[in-house]
C-alpha cells in the first residue's frame, strides 16, 4: 500500500533499466557511470577518481546516510564512510540471515560470517526479535530526524536487502499470504499480465513468452506445497519492506518535510532464479534456521511479462520498476514510457540539489558522466533518447539503440535482435532479417566493453 501510494502521488516509469545484478547497479547508481571492471580480478569497483553522489552532496551541505546494503567494499577506501556517507548502518556484503546477520550459515560463500556494521564497527551480537528490514528502517528514520533537527537538507539511501535470499520473514507477515499462491507460477504470471494490460503499463500486442527451461510447468512440479510457501515468504518480505517505507513516509510527514522531499523507489535487478539451498523440502522458507530462495519458477512470475531473470540481460533481468514522488513537480498518478537507466540518477539528483559534478578529485580528472538528467521527464515533459545503452553480466550482453536491442544469452551463445516497440517481451528474434544491424550493434557493444573492462569478464 505504501509503494502504491507513492505511485498514485508521483510518477511510474515503465522503461527504466538497471544493470541486471546488485553490485553493478549500485556502482552506476552512485556514480552516474557504467560499471568499471578493475584490477587483476576484473571485479566491479569504485576507482579513486570516481566521485559518488554522496560525496558531492556532502560537500554541498547535505547530511548523508546509508541504511542497509552496500556491497561495494568493506575496507578503506571502499567503505561507505570513505565514499561520502557521514553515517552508515547495515550490511557491507550481499546477503545475510535476516534474524541474525552474524550467524554462520551455508550455503553462502562457505558459510562465512556476513559483515553487518555500524560505522566501521562490525556487529556480532543481535537482540532477540531483531529483523534486518526493520533495523534498516529504524536507522533511516533516526538519520532523517537527526538531519532535520540540524536544519540540513539530506540524502538518505535506504538500501533494503529484502527480498534477496535467504527467505526469512516474521510469521505474522507470512500468515497474510498463505494460500495466495496455490495456483502456481503459470497462473500467477497470466494473472499479473492481464492486470498489467488493464493498468495500461504493458502493450497488449506484446506476446506473453512461454516458460523458461530452468523450471517445469506448475502441473508437473513435484514440490508444489513447498514452493507455495516459498512465494508466500517472499511476499511477506516485500510486505515488511513496504511497512518500513510507510514508517519513513510518516516520519517525513510528522517532521513537516514530506512535501519538500523527493522519494525514489526502485529495484536493483530482476527476479532471481537462483535456488540457494537447493530444492530440499526440509529446508523450509521463513525461520532463521533455514536458507532457501524462491527459484526460477517464481522469478519467472515476478518478471512478468518479460523473459529471463537477474544476471541475464533480457528484459526480465534489467527492467526496473521505478516510482518517483516529488510533490509539486512530478504529476500525480502519471506514467512515463520514456527510456531511462540507473546511470541517470547522479545527474538528476545533482540538478535537484543545485550541485555541480566536479572536474577533478584528489588531483585526478573525474570520468565524464554517462547518465543524463531525468528532470524534464519528472516535470511531465520529455528528453531526447540516449544514443545507446549497454549491459554486461556474466557472459550475457546487450545493447539498446532506439527501438532496437541486441542481446546475447550465455546459454544460447549468439546475438538476437528485438524491436522494443513492437515486441518488448522479446519473442520474435529478427537477427536473421537484419544481419547488418546486428553486426554493427555487436561491434559497438564490443567497443564499449573494451572501454569499461567488461570484455575481460568473458
Amino acid at each position: 500500500p505504501n509503494i502504491d501510494r507513492l505511485a498514485r502521488e508521483g510518477m511510474r516509469f515503465t522503461q527504466f533499466y538497471n544493470n541486471a545484478v546488485c553490485v553493478p547497479t549500485r556502482a552506476s547508481l552512485y556514480t552516474g557511470l557504467y560499471p568499471r571492471y578493475v584490477g587483476e580480478s576484473h571485479r566491479i569497483g569504485l576507482t579513486p577518481e570516481m566521485v559518488t553522489i554522496a560525496e558531492i552532496l556532502r560537500d554541498s551541505g547535505y547530511g548523508t546516510a546509508l541504511s542497509g546494503k552496500w556491497h561495494l567494499g568493506r575496507q578503506p577506501p571502499h567503505h561507505p564512510l570513505d565514499r561520502g556517507f557521514e553515517e552508515y548502518y547495515g550490511l557491507l556484503d550481499g546477503c545475510c540471515n535476516y534474524f541474525n546477520p552474524a550467524r554462520r550459515d551455508p550455503p553462502f560463500e562457505g558459510g562465512r560470517i556476513r559483515f553487518w556494521a555500524e560505522g566501521r564497527r562490525q556487529i556480532m551480537e543481535f537482540p532477540e526479535g531483531f529483523y534486518a528490514t526493520d533495523a534498516i528502517t529504524e536507522h533511516a528514520i533516526a538519520s532523517i530526524r537527526r538531519f532535520a533537527a540540524d536544519g540540513r537538507p539530506f540524502f538518505v539511501n535506504v538500501s533494503y536487502t529484502a527480498a534477496h535470499s535467504p527467505l526469512h520473514a516474521r510469521p505474522e507477515d507470512i500468515d497474510r499470504y498463505r494460500g495466495l499462491y496455490v495456483d502456481g507460477w503459470d497462473v500467477l504470471r497470466k494473472r499479473r499480465w492481464r492486470r498489467q494490460v488493464e493498468l495500461g503499463i504493458v502493450d497488449p500486442r506484446w506476446r506473453l513468452p512461454r516458460g523458461e527451461p530452468e523450471f517445469p510447468p506448475w502441473a508437473q512440479e513435484p514440490l508444489a506445497a513447498w514452493n507455495r510457501n516459498l512465494m508466500a515468504v517472499y511476499a511477506a518480505m516485500v510486505d515488511s519492506m513496504d511497512q518500513g517505507i510507510g514508517r519513513i513516509l510518516k516520519t517525513l510527514a510528522d517532521l513537516g518535510i514530506g512535501e519538500r522531499t523527493v522519494v525514489i523507489v526502485l529495484s536493483d535487478n530482476g527476479g532471481c532464479a537462483e535456488q540457494a539451498g537447493g530444492d530440499d523440502p526440509t529446508n523450509v522458507a521463513g525461520p532463521k534456521e533455514h536458507y532457501v530462495s524462491c527459484g526460477a519458477g517464481w522469478a519467472y512470475a515476478q518478471n512478468t511479462p518479460f523473459r529471463r531473470y537477474k544476471a541475464w540481460v533480457h528484459e526480465g533481468g534489467i527492467a526496473t520498476p521505478l516510482v518517483v514522488r516529488w510533490p509539486g513537480v512530478t504529476p500525480a498518478g502519471s506514467v512515463s514510457d520514456l527510456v531511462g537507466h540507473v546511470i541517470d540518477f547522479m545527474p538528476t539528483l545533482l540538478e535537484v540539489a543545485g550541485a555541480e559534478y566536479p572536474s577533478t578529485k584528489g588531483g585526478q580528472s573525474t570520468p565524464p558522466l554517462e547518465g543524463r538528467s531525468l528532470m524534464a521527464i519528472l516535470r511531465g515533459g520529455a528528453r531526447a533518447e540516449a544514443e545507446a545503452l549497454y549491459w554486461a553480466s556474466l557472459d550475457n550482453r546487450a545493447m539498446r539503440e532506439g527501438r532496437w536491442k541486441v542481446v546475447w544469452d550465455q546459454d544460447v551463445a549468439r546475438w538476437e535482435l528485438y524491436d522494443m516497440v513492437a515486441d518488448r517481451t522479446e519473442t520474435n528474434d529478427l537477427a536473421g532479417e537484419h544481419a547488418d544491424r546486428v553486426r554493427r550493434m555487436a561491434a559497438a557493444w564490443t567497443a564499449w566493453a573494451e572501454e569499461t573492462g567488461a570484455i575481460h569478464r568473458i
